[in-house]
């Protein structure tokens, strides 16, 4: 039987982290990010530089009024960390979006930077 070790990573600074993605531009992006990250998306999933993750995020304040209830998070080591959240968000057209959100971060000197990031849309048949 293993035993659970206690998470030691602040939850909530990460989830600070996490909602600048949603609404930084690529400044916060080359801020925040790793120097490489796995993302995977439904039209994209690839590793991307720093520097295209960064362009992705051209327009700031692409989303308002998210709302993030997380699912789960594990640290399964001192200087990574990953958790799995629900997101709700208005698009900066109106349009309503909502997803199973996962992002790892590993932990470096400046901080904790996004290394993996995935979304899964949730069918608005199923809300």
């Amino acid at each position: 039987m293993t035993t659970k070790k206690p998470i030691t990573a602040n939850k909530q600074e990460l989830l600070d982290i996490e909602k600048g993605f949603w609404s930084g531009g690529s400044a916060y992006y080359e801020a925040n990010a790793d120097m490489e990250c796995l993302v995977a998306f439904p039209q994209m999933a690839k590793a991307m530089t720093n520097a295209e993750l960064a362009a992705t995020a051209s327009e700031p304040n692409r989303w308002r009024d998210l709302d993030i209830t997380l699912k789960g998070m594990v640290e399964p080591g001192s200087d990574i960390v990953m958790l799995t959240y629900e997101a709700r968000a208005t698009r900066d057209n109106g349009e309503s979006y909502a997803a199973l959100v996962s992002t790892g971060y590993v932990h470096r000197a400046d901080g904790w930077k996004m290394m993996f990031h995935a979304q899964t849309p949730i069918d608005a048949a199923q809300d």
